[in-house]
């Protein structure tokens, strides 16, 4: 099965369009992490809340995830090179495998710490100034993470779903430290540390869903299901063409890539069959501006696959697939 689809996703915006949207929520996030970085900073100085230093310790691998995805997300925008036929769409994912491992390292230290305090509780000092501070966090986070699924809406930016884990995952956390410093204040001292355990495990899990969405982007898994019945149906709309088979699809940053056959009436013309990929093409690039693609014509009495043998497999279960869904009752024929 395909992974499901962002609500906009790859390749729906020209890359340009696409660079300004991430470029500028990136920013933004940026800004926000650097702001309570400075803010926890302080609350910490005052409250020595261990909960709270989990607070900084995730805020400032926040600030140091942003950077490397506003960098990111700009780069994989860029035109390819020679080097990079490709394009440069790649390194989303590349940031969100590296923000999956800075979130696992916070996590790691987090919990070193707050065994530590367990084992040796220390009172919580300006607890007022400390829970006025993770309000403020709060609602600073509310509003970038509202931003972020916005931008997320129209890109499907992977490096900036990665960006947005680590502030929802801020939003309870925040909420847990001021339980802490709450039930710390009331002579609650192992709340502390126990409730920074807990928010070292939401870390992790948070982690692991970053780095599964990286590792299938960098492993080419499919686009969704929708997304490819939608690019057949593009490219298929023409009377002289026969057939598409051996779909291929994979995302890249702000951009798709396509590969397919198609099958062509045995009577065009090479010069007939070169108009017809042509307007496919440009049927696709009208509903998916940031997509490459690559179409192979073939005669429709060609038939038979014809590739590196080891693809034939998935070609063949698309082909079966296909067959499938034609013979179930109402099916069109």
């Amino acid at each position: 099965m395909a992974h499901d689809a962002a609500p906009g996703g790859p390749g729906k915006l020209s890359p340009l369009e696409a660079r300004a949207i991430t470029t500028r929520i990136t920013r933004l996030s940026v800004l926000t992490a650097c702001a309570l970085v400075i803010l926890k900073l302080i609350a910490f100085l005052l409250s020595g809340s261990v909960a709270m230093l989990a607070s900084l310790a995730d805020s400032a691998l926040d600030l140091a995830a942003s950077l490397i995805t506003f960098f990111a997300v700009r780069y994989a925008a860029s035109p390819a090179d020679a080097a990079h036929r490709f394009g440069h769409g790649k390194a989303e994912a590349l940031a969100g495998l590296f923000q999956a491992v800075l979130v696992a390292f916070s996590a790691a230290l987090l919990l070193r710490e707050a065994g530590l305090r367990f084992l040796d509780p220390q009172p919580v000092a300006a607890g007022g100034v400390a829970v006025s501070v993770m309000v403020i966090s709060i609602i600073a986070t509310v509003l970038l993470v509202r931003a972020q699924t916005r931008a997320i809406a129209r890109t499907g930016s992977l490096a900036v779903s990665g960006d947005r884990a680590h502030y929802l995952s801020d939003l309870g956390a925040n909420l847990a430290v001021i339980a802490a410093i709450v039930l710390a204040m009331t002579g609650v001292e192992r709340a502390d540390p126990l409730i920074a355990a807990g928010v070292a495990f939401w870390l992790v899990w948070t982690a692991l869903s970053i780095a599964r969405k990286a590792i299938e982007n960098l492993m080419d898994r499919e686009l969704p299901d929708a997304a490819r019945a939608e690019i057949r149906t593009l490219a298929g709309d023409d009377r002289r063409v026969r057939g598409i088979t051996q779909l291929r699809t994979r995302a890249s940053g702000p951009f798709i890539h396509v590969q397919m056959h198609m099958q062509l009436e045995d009577s065009l013309s090479l010069a007939e069959a070169h108009d017809v990929l042509s307007a496919a093409e440009a049927r696709i690039a009208a509903a998916w501006p940031a997509a490459d693609v690559i179409i192979h014509p073939e005669p429709e009495s060609a038939g038979a696959f014809h590739g590196h043998p080891w693809f034939k497999g998935a070609a063949d279960r698309e082909a079966g697939d296909k067959a499938g869904r034609a013979d179930r009752p109402g099916a069109e024929r």
